[in-house]
């Protein structure tokens, strides 16, 4: 039985934001934040929320996903996405996919479909063959068109529906010159994402490597067993002073709290809530005012 209750957490990326785009960045989570919680207030699902979440993040050239990715070694651009549904346990996942406008999309596409995660030609068929929005390279504004900072910045997004249905999401242009075919953990369960309605979702940023090695959002959806989300992500994050590396998370738990912590310079991250409708965006934890 849902509580009437919805909540949706989305991050921009964990990064070092300048000045001069700290404007952009919250302007950019703002927007999206207003098309999620659209879906939420309306009844609809947590799954639609985070995919209509994230297609406005990969339409904002501000941040590396969608229209603002970069280009690995090659010189191609090659993205990662990823949508996984709390209630059904199902995934689906793409990676090193090209030519495609929202690979997120692709990836909801996957959501009930046999194989988790498809890549590089095989995810571009896929996605052809079920009628994704094609797109041709020059019109994805990649890094040095788009004018901003090529830092780890992959987008996600955590939500839970008035059914208490939970889903998580992500979506990356990759990091600036890596090898082709590579595939950070935004793709990975349990690494870059997860989520089970039984404990909550969880969504990372950052150094992809890192996080996977960590195996970080299998830690966080671990610790909620016992301790609430804020502590939770804390934890995880805590776990890279031991491989290195920097990273943000976000968390819902099934109840509909929240948690999110970062040992990035900044963490671009949006928040709102059936209890305040209001839409928040914040570029570092130290912003969110304490709760009482």
């Amino acid at each position: 039985m849902g509580s009437m209750r919805w909540a949706l957490v989305l991050h921009g990326g964990a990064k070092e934001i300048v000045p001069e785009k700290h404007r952009a960045n919250r302007a950019g989570c703002l927007d999206a934040l207003a098309a999620g919680a659209a879906v939420l207030r309306s009844g609809g699902s947590a799954v639609d929320a985070v995919e209509a979440t994230i297609r406005v993040l990969e339409d904002d050239p501000t941040f590396n996903a969608g229209r603002g990715s970069v280009r690995n070694a090659d010189g191609e651009v090659e993205m990662d996405a990823a949508i996984m549904d709390g209630d059904t346990l199902d995934l689906g996942g793409v990676a090193a996919l090209r030519d495609m406008r929202h690979p997120v999309s692709v990836a909801r596409l996957m959501l009930r479909e046999a194989p988790t995660l498809l890549v590089a030609e095989g995810a571009r068929r896929f996605a052809e063959a079920h009628g994704a929005e094609a797109c041709a390279p020059a019109e994805l504004l990649v890094a040095e068109d788009a004018d901003h900072d090529p830092g780890h910045d992959t987008v996600g997004c955590v939500a839970l529906d008035m059914r208490g249905n939970l889903a998580a999401g992500t979506s990356t242009g990759g990091l600036e010159g890596c090898p082709a075919g590579r595939v950070g953990d935004s793709p990975l369960p349990g690494c870059g994402l997860y989520a089970d309605n039984s404990l909550g979702a969880v969504a990372f940023s950052g150094d992809g490597e890192s996080i996977s090695r960590g195996m970080l959002a299998a830690r966080v959806m671990q610790s909620m067993e016992s301790q609430p989300p804020q502590a939770a992500i804390e934890q995880a994050i805590s776990q890279l002073g031991r491989i290195g590396g920097e990273a943000g998370g976000i968390v819902l738990d099934r109840a509909g709290r929240i948690g999110w912590a970062h040992n990035s310079p900044h963490f671009a991250v949006g928040i709102v809530t059936s209890e305040d409708e209001t839409l928040h965006a914040y570029l570092h934890k130290s912003e969110e005012a304490p709760h009482a």
